[in-house]
């Protein structure tokens, strides 16, 4: 994790690299077996924006950081067209380790590695959590509803004892493999800043998911829409 975090004095940050060390040997399920090592998360522990994708990769799984292939550069470069970087946020994974052949999470897994990520949630206090494809959105909004439906459409929820604005957006792989995802995800990300400026604004009538209009595109990874 970043230096913020071992050098941070902010109590969430002590917490966090306390929690990140004592999780770091976790076996509570069998891609303990296969993996380099856990992938905790990295950013700010004081973060207001957070950003919840699916599971590590090949290069993830090396680095023990979170999007740092081909996706994670483009996550850097649409949160730098909002002004934002990697070092003010904080990006983690709804697995902690990486799927065999980057294959889908299965539910065994998501159930036994989701008390992680919901912890980190409680640690952080993030006012805005992004999550990226289907895997992220559907076990933190607890509904079915999948991302193609509901990108771009905000709700507020309580996650680790906290109100958060809960924020669907496409993974950014889905840009890789369909360029034209790219202008969708651009023109989400663009409402970033206005969600966490209204993230403290006074408790409001929590906003139901509703299905969005999405762009049509071909069936790739299924995961990631």
């Amino acid at each position: 994790m970043e230096a913020a975090v071992a050098a941070g004095t902010d109590p969430r940050a002590l917490s966090l690299a306390a929690y990140r060390d004592e999780i770091a040997g976790c076996t509570r399920c069998a891609l303990s077996k296969g993996r380099t090592q856990v992938v905790f998360g990295s950013g700010s522990p004081t973060a207001e924006l957070m950003f919840v994708g699916e599971a590590p990769g090949f290069h993830e799984d090396k680095q023990g950081v979170p999007f740092v292939g081909a996706a994670g550069q483009l996550l850097g470069k649409l949160l730098a067209g909002i002004g934002l970087s990697r070092d003010e946020v904080f990006v983690a994974n709804v697995l902690k380790c990486r799927p065999p052949g980057n294959r889908d999470p299965q539910p065994e897994e998501i159930e036994s590695c989701e008390p992680h990520l919901f912890r980190q949630i409680e640690l952080i206090q993030p006012k805005v959590i992004a999550t990226l494809g289907n895997f992220a959105t559907k076990l933190l909004s607890g509904k079915p509803l999948g991302i193609t439906r509901v990108h771009g459409v905000e709700q507020e929820v309580v996650l680790g004892g906290n109100r958060v604005v809960l924020y669907p957006i496409f993974h950014p792989a889905a840009a890789l493999y369909t360029p034209r995802m790219l202008e969708v995800l651009e023109a989400d990300f663009r409402r970033l800043p206005d969600l966490l400026g209204s993230a403290t604004a006074p408790p409001a009538q929590v906003v139901e998911l509703v299905p969005a209009p999405a762009p049509r595109q071909e069936a790739v990874q299924l995961g990631l829409f």
